[in-house]
């Protein structure tokens, strides 16, 4: 067992490994999987990544655990005695890294659950991964670049090969109007904040055209029933977690 690596990517790399030498479910989440799938990184999109997070299946958090702790990550005892179901923290103390491991969905603003988790999966399908970016309530900088990231190197198609699945993430957002509300705004923020980014015409026609036809099959998607009820109230109650209460 090689020891913790202090790039961030890398590390990120060598944990899939085990993972897969160990044939457990265990996918990226976060930044570094958004970089992962980038075939090129245009310099105005390029970040630096703190910590890793990770996706595992129902059940499957007890074998992520152990390839963490064997790996040579701290857990956060009291944290995953009681959160361990949903979620777990792990910590690598000479690099001063976090690792963060959601159990059957990511659940922060919003809960995202994650589609069939196999071994072998470097990350979470592109859908999932572009939804946990945009679910927070108050979009920071470092999530937007992330998105248009997404954007750029990725087209939306109605399957998960390579392609932001349009489909998947308007099948979600119909269900749930706080998540629709959510979505929606923070992908009209990233369309409207394109112009701050150092990219060409081309490239940024191309990305807003993929970010509208997102918009459109949300827009189009028959909603649940308990959408339009929950509509009906609206903005008068929230329609959000804080993630400190999600931690609790």
């Amino acid at each position: 067992m090689t020891a913790i690596l202090a790039g961030v990517v890398e590390e990120g790399e060598r944990l899939l490994q085990i993972a897969r030498q160990d044939g457990a479910a265990l996918s990226l989440l976060g930044g570094v999987a958004v970089r992962l799938h980038a075939p090129e990184v245009p310099p105005s999109l390029d970040r630096e990544y703190k910590d890793l997070d990770f996706a595992v299946p129902k059940g499957g958090g007890g074998a992520a655990a152990k390839i963490l702790r064997d790996a040579g990550y701290e857990p956060e005892v009291a944290f995953n005695a009681m959160n361990g179901k949903e979620r777990m923290l792990f910590h690598d103390l000479e690099h001063g890294r976090q690792v963060d491991v959601f159990v059957g969905s990511f659940r922060m603003c919003h809960q995202i659950p994650f589609g069939a988790l196999k071994p072998g999966e470097q990350t979470v399908p592109l859908a999932e991964l572009l939804l946990t970016k945009l679910q927070i309530i108050e979009l920071n900088e470092k999530d937007v670049r992330d998105t248009i990231l997404l954007f750029h190197g990725h087209d939306v198609a109605d399957h998960d090969d390579d392609t932001l699945n349009g489909a998947r993430i308007a099948q979600l957002c119909a269900s749930d109007w706080g998540l629709w509300r959510t979505i929606t705004a923070n992908l009209k923020r990233c369309r409207e904040m394109l112009g701050e980014y150092d990219l060409s015409e081309a490239d940024r026609e191309r990305i807003g055209r993929r970010i509208d036809a997102v918009l459109e099959q949300i827009d189009q998607a028959p909603k649940s029933r308990g959408w339009k009820l929950r509509a009906r109230i609206g903005e008068r109650k929230r329609w959000y977690e804080l993630p400190e209460e999600v931690e609790q």
